[in-house]
């Protein structure tokens, strides 16, 4: 896997996950929704870890700044 995210694009999408278990934790979202929301949270938190997002690859996306 070669990577495809940026700095900027990890930092968003950790952003999103603390905001998706906040709003579950607190009881925002609930039930099936609350469920996918954490289930997006994991996904972001894991391509962010790793760098490399799936979906960005038919695409040919790429948000790692070029030297």
């Amino acid at each position: 896997m070669k990577k495809n995210m940026g700095v900027t694009d990890k930092r968003i999408r950790v952003f999103i996950a603390v905001l998706l278990f906040a709003l579950y934790y607190f009881k925002v979202i609930e039930g099936t929704l609350g469920m996918i929301g954490l289930g997006l949270a994991l996904v972001f938190v894991l391509t962010s870890f790793i760098s490399f997002c799936p979906l960005y690859l038919p695409f040919g996306i790429s948000t790692i700044k070029k030297k």
